[in-house]
């Protein structure tokens, strides 16, 4: 289904919910109420009719922005749509206070329901990555084919540039670090995630930068911000600790959708190491090794990103129009 063409149960509950959230030329932001729960949705008019839809899952602090350069890239390709998971992005909290793993895959498996846009090309970065596993393990209706940028999978020994993270899921330490860092600007904010998550930070436009500072400005200013953060990567330790069916490399063997699997040399969140493993862990599997990415290969190369998914459906008979062909070359 075109995102343009919603089923009668959405229908009703969009609403235009811009205000001041970036959205980039040829983007439409939707908020979408579901039971418990408020989505922001960005799109992009499709290319033309009848292109097989395309979801995204953002990783954590991040937003539906993070995969405009992407979904730019696969129009005519894919109908791209990109959730702000609830709490992040313009999409408020839970009503249940719900940022498990499982809680923020409900929401997308919810959505999709809703939506009536199932199977789709189910993107995930980080965080997303974890979510988008679970969704694919639980609801192998809802995906077509799994595009994984640096997922969260669960390691013995992360690197120590990941603990700052971890920690954010022990009470208290959110409290904690918004006081010691009172005083820090949201241009200092930026720059110290960009150099955590960009293999070369360098490689960020002013244009990038400025956006990246507004956005930031905008979301300090939200009363849930540091919770948000905290109890999602709270919810991710604990997926981490989860064994037997639950466990999320247990369910990325029972993935059956054709998977794609990114990774960058220059990660300082998820190890660089990991990437042998999932690609023996998800049956289906193809990776892409990107020795100078970091954490966001999507935003920081994003033409290398589309390619390689442009090559995935080539290989699963899912490209087979000649406009979808030329899509992202």
């Amino acid at each position: 289904m075109s995102s343009t063409e919603l089923p009668a149960a959405l229908a009703t509950t969009v609403t235009p919910r811009v205000g001041t959230v970036r959205v980039a030329e040829g983007e439409r932001l939707r908020s979408v109420g579901l039971p418990g729960i408020t989505l922001t949705v960005r799109s992009r008019p499709p290319a033309r009719e009848g292109l097989p839809p395309a979801l995204y899952v953002h990783g954590l602090g991040g937003s539906s922005q993070n995969w405009s350069a992407l979904m730019l890239l696969l129009d005519g390709l894919v109908d791209s749509e990109a959730l702000d998971l609830p709490g992040f992005g313009d999409s408020p909290p839970p009503d249940d206070g719900n940022y498990s793993v499982t809680g923020h895959a409900r929401a997308v498996i919810r959505y999709l329901d809703a939506a009536e846009r199932g199977p789709v090309h189910l993107f995930g970065n980080s965080l997303g990555g974890a979510v988008a596993t679970r969704v694919a393990a639980v609801r192998p209706d809802l995906v077509e084919t799994l595009t994984l940028i640096s997922p969260a999978l669960p390691e013995i020994r992360a690197q120590r540039t990941a603990w700052p993270t971890a920690l954010l899921s022990v009470p208290g330490v959110a409290r904690l670090f918004t006081r010691l860092t009172k005083d820090w600007n949201a241009e200092q904010r930026v720059r110290g995630v960009m150099a955590l998550c960009y293999g070369d930070p360098g490689m960020v436009t002013p244009e990038g930068f400025r956006d990246a500072v507004e956005e930031m400005e905008r979301r300090l200013a939200l009363p849930y911000f540091w919770d948000a953060m905290a109890r999602s990567s709270r919810g991710l330790v604990n997926a981490y600790t989860l064994g037997g069916q639950h466990g999320l490399w247990r369910q990325a063997e029972r993935v059956l959708a054709p998977t794609l699997l990114v990774y960058g040399g220059r990660d300082q969140l998820v190890a660089y190491r990991m990437a042998r493993r999932a690609a023996r862990a998800f049956r289906d599997s193809r990776l892409l090794s990107l020795p100078d990415a970091g954490h966001v290969a999507m935003m920081e190369y994003p033409e290398t990103v589309a390619s390689a998914f442009r090559e995935l459906l080539a290989e699963t008979g899912e490209l087979t129009s000649p406009a979808g062909t030329d899509a992202g070359s």
